[in-house]
């Protein structure tokens, strides 16, 4: 009985390291490649990539897929809010 308590406690000590280890560290930046050019005005949200294509999510709730060879347009979603 005395050594499942002792397990438990370092178990629960351990996890509330990991959190706070967690916690301290900074937000990742969100790194868009250079040669992406974005609509004028718009500022980046959310960024991800694929083999064949990357997509950015723009203040202009748009959502603005470019080819990973040549960084052309390939498509610009408009995404409607209520």
């Amino acid at each position: 009985m005395t050594t499942l308590t002792a397990v438990m406690i370092g178990g629960l000590l351990v996890l509330i390291a990991l959190i706070v280890i967690r916690v301290q560290q900074p937000a990742p930046t969100l790194a868009i490649p250079d040669q992406i050019t974005l609509p004028s005005g718009a500022t980046a949200q959310a960024f991800t990539t694929t083999s064949d294509w990357y997509a950015v999510v723009t203040t202009y709730n748009q959502i603005v897929i470019y080819d990973r060879v040549t960084s052309e347009v390939i498509q610009t979603i408009q995404v409607n809010t209520p």
